[in-house]
C-alpha cells in the first residue's frame, strides 16, 4: 500500500511538471516557423527579437515610428529592400510575413557587419551607427567588436531581455 501512493505520487509530479512545461512553453510560439527557419538564423534569436519588439503583434506600432512584427523603421526596411533587390511597399510594414521577412534580412545583415551576436542585438536597438561610435570608442569596448559598456541605459535592458527570452526558447525548443 504504502509503495502504491509513493509511486501515486511520483506519477502525479511528473504529471504535474509536464503539463506545467508545455503550459509555459505555450507561453513561447513559434509563428512562421517555415521563414523563420529557411533564414539560416538562430531561431531562438529570432523568436526572442521578435517577442521583445512586437510581443508578435503584427499590426504593432511603437511611438518611434517602428512597425510590424520586428518594429522596422520604415527608413530601415526601405534600405534593405534596396539593398537586396525588394520592392519596398510601406503599406505592407504590418504584413507579418513581408516585415518579417524584411526583419530576418536586417537581422543578417547586422550579423554580418557585427560578428559578435551581443553587439548585433545591441544595433538592433540601438541602430548601426551608435554601435560603430561605441566600438571605436576605448571607453566602450576594448577590442572593436565587443562592448563593454552600452551608453543607453534602454538598450543595454533590450540586451538582457533578449538574452532571457533567447534561453527560455533555447530551453523549450
Amino acid at each position: 500500500m504504502k509503495i502504491r501512493r509513493i509511486f501515486l505520487g511520483a506519477a502525479l509530479a511528473v504529471l504535474l511538471l509536464i503539463v506545467a512545461f508545455f503550459g509555459v512553453r505555450s507561453s513561447f510560439p513559434r509563428p512562421f516557423l517555415e521563414e523563420v527557419r529557411a533564414s539560416g538564423l538562430h531561431p531562438s534569436l529570432v523568436y526572442a527579437v521578435m517577442r521583445a519588439e512586437s510581443g508578435f503583434d503584427e499590426r504593432a506600432v511603437s511611438s518611434a515610428g517602428a512597425v510590424g512584427l520586428m518594429q522596422l523603421m520604415p527608413a530601415t526596411a526601405q534600405f534593405i529592400c534596396a539593398r537586396e533587390g525588394i520592392v519596398y511597399e510601406e503599406s505592407r510594414l504590418t504584413e507579418g510575413a513581408y516585415n518579417l521577412k524584411l526583419g530576418l534580412l536586417y537581422l543578417k545583415y547586422l550579423l554580418e557587419r557585427f560578428p559578435v551576436e551581443e553587439t548585433a542585438i545591441v544595433a538592433y536597438n540601438a541602430g548601426e551607427g551608435a554601435v560603430r561610435e561605441w566600438l571605436a570608442d576605448a571607453a566602450y569596448s576594448a577590442d572593436g567588436r565587443t562592448l563593454k559598456k552600452i551608453p543607453y541605459p534602454e538598450t543595454a535592458r533590450y540586451l538582457k531581455k533578449i538574452t532571457k527570452i533567447k534561453k527560455f526558447y533555447d530551453f523549450f525548443y
